[in-house]
């Protein structure tokens, strides 16, 4: 029974990556700098000219680096990249606390901060305002990257072409049900968010709720997420509150070290 559970675990992992993932962590707990063909083989158990092999493209990748007399191998530079995304993603949730304290505390309403997760955004983090009514949600609460204010302001931000592949998906939750779609309302209010920097929601995904929300970016001045203020009473004051919305969204993307300068429509179609 235990040998019957171990291979469905096991029924979906590549060997190729798993010993190239071994690797990795062979040469990040190695003593010294470079590591030897031999002792790498000797510690993931494996032939020398299969590690060989998954060296040579690691390192085409700037995963893994040679040693320049061609002897032994360690990380390469192309990790770097890879860890900075992970730590942002940690780093945005601590990093935007004040910055949600203080959106809540000013508007009386629930500011959180989204995260993007692949075709999905994922609440990393909130502050509850003192209002008598709050709307609130859950950490870890997930939804459609384009789904409501929040789609917008993360449209408004994408490359020009990646946008434009993003606008051609049957399954646009702008407006909530994909099918009551308006695009040309749509592309109206990511020209607006491209300049004001804050996209609204007024009723469209769920009757009542008016929402308001700032793209969140990241060191490459690419949207990483977004933070929203929700629960607003009315339309006009979810205009008011719109511009400290937006404030709130450059806050966190310059401490994320993002470039800011400049016209954002400019730079969202380069």
């Amino acid at each position: 029974m235990e040998n019957r559970r171990k291979d469905a675990s096991e029924r979906y992992v590549s060997p190729a990556v798993e010993q190239a993932s071994l690797i990795l962590f062979s040469l990040a707990g190695a003593r010294s700098t470079y590591m030897s063909l031999t002792e790498i083989c000797a510690n993931v158990g494996i032939h020398k000219s299969k590690a060989f092999t998954i060296l040579e493209t690691l390192q085409r990748f700037g995963l893994v680096r040679k040693n320049t007399d061609a002897r032994g191998y360690a990380l390469g530079p192309g990790l770097i990249s890879l860890s900075r995304k992970v730590l942002d993603d940690m780093n945005a949730p601590i990093l935007a606390e004040p910055i949600l304290e203080e959106l809540a505390r000013k508007t009386g309403t629930t500011a959180a901060l989204g995260l993007i997760a692949d075709r999905n955004v994922f609440v990393a983090a909130k502050r509850e305002g003192g209002g008598s009514i709050v709307v609130t949600m859950r950490v870890g609460h997930r939804f459609p990257l384009t789904y409501g204010c929040h789609g917008k302001a993360i449209a408004a931000f994408l490359p020009e072409k990646e946008l434009a592949v993003l606008l051609k998906d049957k399954k646009l939750y702008f407006q909530g049900d994909p099918a009551k779609l308006d695009k040309d309302k749509i592309i109206k209010d990511i020209e607006r968010c491209r300049k004001d920097w804050f996209a609204e929601d007024l009723e469209e995904t769920a009757p009542g709720l008016n929402a308001v929300a700032s793209p969140v970016l990241g060191p490459n001045s690419r949207p990483t997420g977004y933070i929203v203020l929700l629960g607003l009473a009315s339309a006009d004051t979810a205009h008011r509150y719109g511009p400290l919305v937006a404030e709130a969204g450059k806050a966190l993307s310059l401490k994320l070290g993002a470039n800011i300068v400049g016209e954002p429509g400019n730079r969202a179609r380069s």
